[in-house]
């Protein structure tokens, strides 16, 4: 009884006991699994050999056409537009009507100069005659004054001489003043006559000013081409009221459009010592498939922060043209000593390439100076870097995950 009490004490640890030691024995004798192995990735990239050469860079530009002889023709004066023989866009020849005002408005202007003009030449006449009236007549009054001094001086004689009266001498003392008073007013008349004669001048001078400026007018009021040119506005309409210096027509030269684009700062100081040498850059652009050469004239006056205004000349192009076009022009910049040519999917950013160095990327910062065109028409860009030795293999793989250490591998 003692023994089986015994055994249904020690039995649970028994079997807890053998469960514990089943377990240790599995965990024990569980085969080892080898742990596998991480392998570092290799990417599989294109490269080319750093060329160091001398190349002649190009940039793209957008240039808007403009005008820099556009011609504005104005009103000469106050009136009616009569004709209007032209419209926006027409080409017109050298000498060719455009446009006419009412003559009758300018008309009565060179009437009225006319007839005072008529005026003031008959008051100069006149007076140059009176002049030689005057002149004649004061050799009469001098005369007339000497024998009226004379007449004193006898008649005070004689009074002297208790042959005549006081009342006598007070009569010919009389006539002697009178005489010299007429006197001084002929010579009065005759020493006036330079300044009135001068005053008439003036006036006629005057005059004559406003008939060349009604003739004028008339003659103005007929709008002709000054050049051969194309229309670029006609703001008014037959039977408009126009004041003067008011705008009528607006037109250029035919040959006269000009390129305006702006090119960045970093290339302005070298097309300035191009320029200086006398060489002239040239663009290229492209109109309905065929191809045209324009050239650098000139810089403008004042620069931006971002660079400087540059010209180009048309020439017989300006005839395809019209003012406000926009353009895009390949402008080729001096050479450039010691640039390397690569595709643009070698850049990151602005200015950054890798390099395969030992089986990794290398990143290295470049500058840029613009694109070189090959013989197929395909576009490359050209930089330099001091860090960059010739032979050196250039990753043109563009990777969105590129950084420096990053393993690749050269695809065969």
């Amino acid at each position: 009884m003692k023994i089986r009490n015994g055994i249904k004490v020690f039995l649970p640890f028994i079997v807890l006991a053998t469960a514990v030691a089943l377990v240790f024995y599995l965990v024990t004798s569980k085969p080892e699994r080898k742990q596998p192995e991480l392998k570092e990735k290799v990417w599989q990239v294109d490269v080319i050999e750093a060329s160091r050469q001398t190349l002649s860079p190009d940039i793209t530009l957008y240039g808007r056409v403009e005008s820099p002889e556009q011609l504005q023709a104005a009103a000469p004066g106050a009136g009616i537009v009569e004709t209007v023989r032209v419209r926006t866009g027409d080409k017109v020849l050298q000498g060719q009507t455009l446009l006419t005002l009412d003559q009758r408005d300018f008309n009565s202007l060179k009437v009225q100069a006319n007839s005072e003009l008529s005026d003031i030449q008959s008051q100069i006449e006149e007076l140059k005659i009176r002049q030689r009236s005057n002149k004649a007549s004061l050799e009469t009054e001098q005369e007339l004054l000497r024998l009226a001094e004379a007449e004193v001086e006898r008649m005070r004689q004689l009074k002297n001489q208790n042959l005549g009266s006081a009342t006598t001498l007070s009569e010919a003392r009389s006539v002697l003043g009178r005489q010299q008073l007429s006197l001084q007013n002929r010579q009065l008349e005759v020493d006036s006559f330079p300044a009135r004669l001068r005053m008439l001048e003036a006036r006629l001078i005057n005059v004559r000013t406003r008939l060349g400026d009604a003739e004028r007018m008339i003659e103005r009021s007929e709008v002709t081409a000054a050049f051969d040119a194309v229309i670029s506005s006609v703001p008014v309409s037959v039977g408009d009221r126009v004041a003067i210096g008011q705008t009528l027509i607006t037109l250029y030269p035919v040959d006269s459009l000009e390129i305006r684009a702006h090119i960045p700062a970093t290339y302005v100081a070298d097309i300035q010592v191009a320029l200086k040498r006398g060489d002239t850059p040239e663009a290229s652009l492209t109109i309905n498939k065929q191809q045209f050469i324009v050239d650098l004239k000139r810089l403008a006056g004042e620069a931006e922060a971002t660079g400087t205004d540059a010209y180009f000349h048309t020439g017989e192009l300006s005839r395809e043209l019209r003012p406000g076009t926009l353009l895009p022009l390949r402008l080729s910049l001096p050479p450039t000593k010691e640039v390397i040519p690569v595709p643009f999917q070698a850049i990151y950013g602005n200015s950054r390439i890798y390099l395969l160095r030992n089986g990794r990327l290398q990143g290295i910062d470049v500058e840029t100076f613009g694109q070189f065109y090959q013989s197929n028409g395909d576009a490359l860009l050209l930089i330099k870097s001091e860090e960059i030795v010739d032979g050196e293999n250039i990753v043109i793989t563009h990777l969105p995950n590129a950084v420096t250490g990053l393993k690749v591998k050269k695809i065969d």
